[in-house]
């Protein structure tokens, strides 16, 4: 979902105007405009507004079944090649887990988050039929090691992650569940006050972070959006910028674009890793706040990975190198102290993954404030603000009645903050330290072996990654690479509803473990290829692919 000629356009005519110099150095406004214009990424992921416009434009249809099969021109003995393939994966899934599907399908009719994931779990021409033939059941009966068990009995290779939660694996989120609920216990849901492992847990977030004091919150989320009243609090201003493609929770317009109902307001989308953004923080006097996901050096600039936008060439993550990474960093940090702007790292998802104090520590940079969740709530939900103390305060004594107010009913829970004393405790033991020792070499040499064993396979498919969070890559085009996510859950490789864009690893994956992935995967490719969707009809490219769906578009409208 680009527009290059658009962008390359606009570029170059923002660029003739600044060159002019009088014009703009006359209206300031109509230049920092045109700097801002500069600074955003050519894609629809940086023009949210664009996004939302086409998005409202794009017509719903669906492919029947003669033009599913054979939707990138295919011709009859290719098309009917996938349809037995099809078929057959479709009685193989539907066979696998009767009693899951059934549930599945009465719990659907009043669940509209299910209702959501079954549809765009697919590209949305071909979400009718496989929705109808291609169903995967939504509840799990159990879980241990590395694995989940399905209501119908079948283990699944546990690649979920549970959207990040699961670092550790889940064996050791239930003794800390368990622990923290006893811990717990005695106070029951007694709220408003604090239990006294809270101020263990402080101490220890103290420790970790780097910063003065320590809010709790009910989610990652949440803890996003305290963090972002507190900088536009202290600061008195408005603007919140953030990096094309990364996510930050879907609240107001930090989530722009298609899936928010309302326009773009105070925040600015700037492009990753660029000069030109560098420049437009400098030069404006409006900002707050600089929110940082450093999971985009898995994928800078892009968003988060999913199968549903599989429309056409492929997916082709370019990961920035941790060096890299890290300078982009060093340099923001450099500007945002110069411009009195909070620096936020978001590391509700990447925390306590790629090091014992976060990215902060990986990457040698710290922020002003820093927000965790997922794993902190060692399984429980929660959402955790640590920072510099001018940050952090609440209240400016010289003026009583102005005050910055944040208070949640679940904030500090009683279950929740003991499952969060027994995590942060566990971090300290030699055994979850042993998991640290030369994790980055460890996970960096696991991406290697495991695409040398795809290219042995003679495999269209490479594996990108930020240490244990990997994404799947196409390296040739093709109209179906979604498919794979279906031969993947009929190999025992059990995904997030995005599909092959998140493969999240717990740091206990063995090499034993990781082998039998490999050779999963190497089986549910091997499949795919036989039934024919990676073949394409002589002379295709992918530009032809893309001008097929656009063609198919212009139909529907």
């Amino acid at each position: 979902l680009s527009h290059p000629h658009f962008s390359s356009m606009c570029q170059m005519t923002t660029e003739w105007i600044l060159s002019a110099g009088a014009g703009a150095a006359a209206l300031p406004w109509l230049h920092q405009r045109l700097q801002l214009s500069l600074a955003k990424h050519r894609s629809l992921a940086g023009h949210s507004r664009m996004a939302k416009r086409l998005a409202r434009w794009l017509p719903g249809y669906s492919l029947d079944e003669t033009r599913f099969f054979a939707a990138d021109g295919a011709d009859a003995a290719l098309a009917a090649r996938r349809r037995a393939g099809f078929m057959r994966l479709a009685e193989r899934l539907q066979a696998m887990a009767p009693q899951g599907l059934a549930l599945t399908a009465q719990a659907r009719e009043s669940l509209p988050d299910l209702q959501f994931t079954g549809r765009y779990r697919v590209p949305f021409p071909f979400s009718e039929l496989a929705r109808r033939h291609l169903p995967l059941p939504a509840f799990w009966a159990s879980a241990e090691g590395v694995r989940l068990h399905d209501l119908d009995g079948n283990p699944c290779l546990d690649l979920t992650g549970s959207y990040g939660v699961n670092v550790f694996g889940v064996d050791f989120y239930k003794a800390v569940m368990a622990e923290g609920a006893e811990l717990g216990a005695a106070l029951g849901p007694v709220l408003g006050g604090y239990h006294p492992c809270v101020a263990d847990n402080v101490a220890r977030l103290r420790a970790i972070s780097g910063m003065d004091a320590v809010s709790f919150h009910m989610s990652g989320t949440e803890a996003v959006m305290q963090a972002v009243r507190l900088a536009r609090y202290h600061t008195g201003r408005k603007k919140i910028v953030r990096f094309c493609g990364a996510y930050h929770g879907w609240w107001e317009d930090v989530q722009p674009g298609p899936g928010n109902p309302m326009p773009p307001g105070q925040v600015l989308t700037l492009r990753d890793m660029a000069e030109r953004s560098l420049r437009v923080l400098r030069q404006r006097r409006d900002i707050a706040c600089v929110l940082v996901n450093p999971l985009q050096a898995l994928h800078p600039n892009r968003n988060a990975p999913g199968d549903s936008t599989l429309m056409g060439g492929g997916r082709h993550s370019e990961p920035a190198t941790r060096e890299a990474y890290a300078d982009w960093l060093r340099r923001l940090r450099e500007v945002c102290t110069e411009r009195g702007i909070a620096l936020i790292l978001d590391e509700v998802f990447v925390g306590f993954r790629l090091a014992p104090g976060g990215a902060q520590e990986y990457f040698g940079v710290p922020g002003d404030m820093v927000t965790y969740g997922k794993t902190l709530g060692g399984g429980l939900p929660v959402g955790v603000v640590c920072g510099r103390a001018d940050w952090m305060r609440r209240y400016r004594p010289e003026r009583p009645a102005d005050v910055c107010f944040a208070r949640g009913t679940f904030n500090a829970h009683p279950y929740v903050m003991g499952a969060m004393n027994a995590f942060l405790r566990r971090l300290e033991t030699p055994e979850v330290g042993a998991l640290y020792e030369g994790l980055d070499t460890r996970w960096r040499q696991r991406l290697r072996r495991f695409n040398a064993g795809l290219e042995r396979a003679g495999l269209p498919v490479r594996m990108a990654g930020l240490s244990s969070i990997w994404t799947l890559n196409f390296d040739t085009p093709s109209r179906y690479h979604w498919m794979l996510q279906f031969y993947l859950r009929e190999a025992g490789v059990a995904l997030s509803w995005v599909g092959t864009g998140r493969f999240v690893f717990t740091l206990r994956h063995s090499e034993e473990d990781m082998q039998e992935v490999l050779r999963r995967v190497v089986r549910a490719c091997e499949q795919m290829r036989h039934d024919g969707w990676w073949e394409l009809p002589p002379g295709t490219r992918a530009s032809d692919l893309r001008w097929q769906g656009l063609r198919e578009m212009w139909r529907a409208l």
